[in-house]
């Protein structure tokens, strides 16, 4: 599936999260999706924004990594969902889905700053907290990849002109 739709139904999910169990679910969705979009974009994207890309697949990994997938499945949950990210086949738009990402990304930041500020469950709090700078670095991310997009077609645009 192409990355515009998975990360509209990303931004979907999270806007319907009541719970803030889900909405920190919501967030290792999200994080699961950038490492997706920086491990295709490595491998498949264009050549000038591999090792970019490779970065935000790493920060995406490294987001999902600091999320407590257990507390996600706690206690009359259902099962776990597989990530959304398992069904990325790509993306016709490059541009198009990582400024998608990055909205996503804050959406995600804010979300976990209001489960943050409104939960006494210390666990959840600091859950919340790490998610957050995981979110913000995979957005830091994101952000360089598209500066790199911008600089590579100036370029591109100034060579053409000669």
């Amino acid at each position: 599936m192409d990355a515009v739709r998975l990360i509209a139904a990303g931004r979907h999910a999270l806007a319907r999260s009541g719970e803030a169990w889900d909405i920190v679910g919501e967030a290792w969705q999200a994080q699961a999706l950038a490492q997706g979009m920086g491990g295709w974009l490595a491998v498949a994207g264009p050549p000038e924004l591999r090792a970019e890309a490779r970065g935000l697949g790493e920060a995406g990994g490294r987001g999902c990594g600091v999320i407590d997938r257990a507390a996600l499945r706690g206690e009359g949950r259902p099962p776990e969902q597989p990530p959304r990210a398992a069904q990325l086949t790509g993306t016709a738009d490059i541009r198009q889905a990582l400024l998608g990402l990055q909205e996503l990304l804050g959406e995600v930041g804010i979300a976990l700053v209001g489960v943050a500020c409104a939960t006494d469950d210390e666990g959840l709090y600091w859950q919340c907290i790490e998610s957050i700078d995981a979110a913000d670095e995979s957005s830091d991310r994101v952000r360089g990849l598209l500066r790199r997009m911008a600089s590579v077609r100036e370029r591109g645009s100034a060579s053409g002109v000669s």
